[in-house]
C-alpha cells in the first residue's frame, strides 16, 4: 500500500489525512496516510527517518518545518524556490523533490471557488511571513498587482525587493505602511495569524474603500475576526482559507499520483464538518 504523511508541530488537528483518503476514493487507490509530530529540534533527521523507516512515497509539511523541509530536498521546483519553503516532498530515486503548493492553491481557491479575477486586479496582502511569502509567486503569476503591508514595514519592503524578481510583465509588487495604505483595493488578503487570537487588523481606514472581496488565509466556523472586520466596513464579499487548504493538497495529491482529484464535494464536506 503507497504510504504518505504530514509533517508538522503541532500536527493532531491536521484535515490532511481526511482530505487525502476522500481523494484517493475517486480513483480508487489504496493509501496509508499519517499525521505524524515531529520534533522541533532535529526536524531534518527525523524526516528522513521517517520516509526509511515507513517507506514514504511522499509527505506534506506544514508548520513549523516549511523552510527547514526546504533545506531537506535534492530538487526544487520553481514555486518552491520562490517560496523559500517546502509543502510537499516527493521521494524520487536521486533523493527528495519539493514542491509548494499554498500559493497555487490560493490562486485555484480565488479563481474557481471564490469566482474572483486576479488579472489586474490590485490586491493588498497582509503580512510578510512564511505564508505570505508563499502565495506571492503564483498571485504575480495570476496577473496581479501586489501591495504588502506589515506591522514592521521593513519586512514587508525587505520581501518585496526580495520577491519582485518573480513578478512577470503582468504583475508588480510594493510595500506600503499599514497606516498609510490609501485606497483602490479590488480585494484584502489576510496572511497573518491575527484571526486566530481575534485580533483586528489596524489598517489606514481608507483601505477598505470600494474592496470587493476579502479573503483570510485563516478558516474555522463561522466568519474568522478578520472577515468579521471586512463585514463592519463594508466588504460584500468573505471567503477563508479552508478553499485553499483543499486545493494545495489536490495539488500535492497530483503531484504523487499524476492524477487531478475534485474539489468541490471534499470542500463542501469539510464545510459541514466545521459547522
Amino acid at each position: 500500500m503507497a504510504k504518505f504523511a504530514v509533517f508538522g508541530h503541532p500536527v493532531a488537528h491536521s484535515k490532511s489525512p481526511w482530505i487525502h483518503q476522500q481523494f484517493a476514493q475517486q480513483f480508487a487507490l489504496q493509501l496509508e496516510y499519517q499525521a505524524l509530530e515531529l520534533p522541533l529540534e532535529g526536524f531534518a533527521q527525523a524526516a528522513l527517518q521517517c520516509f526509511t523507516q515507513h517507506d514514504f512515497l511522499g509527505a506534506n509539511v506544514t508548520v513549523p518545518f516549511k523552510e527547514q523541509a526546504f533545506a531537506l530536498c535534492q530538487q526544487l521546483t520553481p514555486e518552491a524556490q520562490a517560496a523559500g519553503a517546502v509543502n510537499t516532498l516527493v521521494r524520487q530515486p536521486e533523493g527528495l523533490l519539493g514542491h509548494n503548493t499554498d500559493g497555487l492553491g490560493l490562486v485555484a481557491d480565488l479563481e474557481h471557488n471564490c469566482g474572483l479575477v486576479l488579472a489586474g486586479k490590485r490586491i493588498l496582502l497582509l503580512g510578510a511571513g512564511g505564508a505570505v511569502r508563499g502565495v506571492i509567486g503564483p498571485l504575480l503569476a495570476a496577473g496581479a498587482q501586489l501591495v504588502l503591508s506589515n506591522r514592521t514595514l521593513a519586512k514587508a519592503e525587505q520581501l518585496a525587493q526580495q520577491m519582485s524578481a518573480f513578478a512577470p510583465q503582468a504583475g508588480s509588487i510594493q510595500a506600503l505602511p499599514l497606516e498609510a495604505l490609501g485606497s483602490g483595493y479590488d480585494y484584502i488578503i489576510n496572511g497573518t495569524s491575527a484571526s486566530l487570537s481575534g485580533q483586528a487588523m489596524a489598517l489606514d481606514p481608507l483601505a477598505w474603500q470600494g474592496v470587493q472581496a476579502s479573503y483570510d488565509m485563516m478558516y474555522g466556523p463561522g466568519l474568522t475576526a478578520f472577515n468579521q472586520q471586512a463585514q463592519a466596513a463594508g466588504v460584500a464579499q468573505q471567503f477563508d482559507g479552508l478553499g485553499m487548504l483543499v486545493e494545495q493538497a489536490a495539488l500535492a495529491f497530483a503531484c504523487w499520483w499524476q492524477r487531478q482529484p475534485q474539489t468541490q464535494q471534499v470542500l463542501q464536506q469539510l464545510r459541514q464538518q466545521l459547522g
